[in-house]
């Protein structure tokens, strides 16, 4: 879950301590979780397994897809956005990593996201109000930073451990109703339902809140993560800082019913989809501050000057 060998991104191996405990623990909830649904739902524990692993497969094979359509991307070719494709062709030969594919959102928010399961079969995309925005270093930057996360695979991490809570839920809805329409004693029926009925949501709630609040954990260090490894690549700290400042700036003035519709998507967003005044709540957010990240830029600037 490192750096890919190939590349010359710097491994993180805090980020990668960090991916391999969330897993861990999340996989560890999940486990447990199914464990208690086929011991409740004996006759539907069938359906909840083959639904479960079928949605969990797809999920994480289709990855790329399915972020794209959820975030209104479209692949492009280097003869509709040169610029951007040259960038990504120079950053990548910078890193000696494969090319992923590039896309763009029609969105005015600044914002860029990665996606896949792996870098061979990753996606990176713009939005057309990031590219209007910013200079072409400061552009550098943020793909640098998105180049980064695919490198370390974190995404994968972050896609999956995302899901898995979604997945409860998805599973607490098959097993109850497969659960309920078993066939059987009818008393004992009854009498498992109603015992389903109370312990599978709470369990479901539980893993929810587990796998919610690991990955904002990991999230928040991915982001720093990325942020330095894409700094020392470049070389370029002050643009990505600079990147960073504007994006955030002009986020923050982006309607409200917009923010919200982008909010769902935040953990893979460059800069999170938030209003000034939500920005001042940290405790559950997917990023570090803005203060945060602009520090950690400076040293690593202070230590390239070194």
């Amino acid at each position: 879950m490192s750096a890919s060998r190939h590349s010359r991104f710097t491994p993180d191996r805090g980020l990668t301590g960090r991916m391999v405990t969330t897993m861990f623990l999340i996989g560890l909830v999940y486990v447990g979780f199914t464990g208690l649904l086929i011991v409740l739902l004996r006759g539907a524990w069938p359906l909840v397994v083959l639904i479960s692993g079928g949605l969990f497969v797809a999920q994480f094979w289709f990855s790329d897809r399915i972020t794209e359509r959820a975030m209104g991307a479209h692949r492009v070719t280097p003869e509709q956005y040169p610029q951007l494709h040259g960038a990504v062709d120079r950053l990548c030969a910078l890193a000696d990593m494969p090319k992923p594919r590039v896309a763009v959102a029609d969105n005015d928010m600044p914002n860029a996201f990665a996606t896949g399961r792996n870098p061979q079969n990753a996606v990176i995309c713009v939005t057309t109000g990031l590219l209007r925005r910013l200079e072409p270093e400061e552009l550098e930057g943020v793909l640098a930073h998105e180049l980064s996360h695919v490198a370390h695979r974190d995404v994968a991490v972050m896609t999956v451990a995302g899901f898995l809570g979604v997945l409860a839920g998805a599973m607490t809805r098959i097993a109850l109703y497969g659960g309920m329409m078993g066939g059987g004693n009818r008393n004992s029926n009854d009498q498992n339902a109603a015992i389903a009925m109370v312990l599978v949501p709470l369990a479901s709630m539980v893993v929810y809140a587990i796998s919610f609040l690991l990955t904002r954990l990991l999230s928040r260090y991915r982001e720093l993560a990325a942020d330095r490894a894409a700094a020392q690549l470049t070389g370029r700290p002050a643009a990505l800082a600079s990147a960073l400042t504007k994006v955030t700036g002009q986020i923050a003035a982006i309607p409200t019913k917009d923010l919200r519709q982008a909010q769902p998507y935040n953990a893979f967003y460059f800069a999170p989809a938030l209003s000034a005044k939500e920005a001042a709540s940290r405790l559950f957010s997917t990023h570090p501050s803005l203060e945060q990240r602009l520090a950690q830029l400076r040293k690593v600037s202070d230590e390239l000057g070194q």
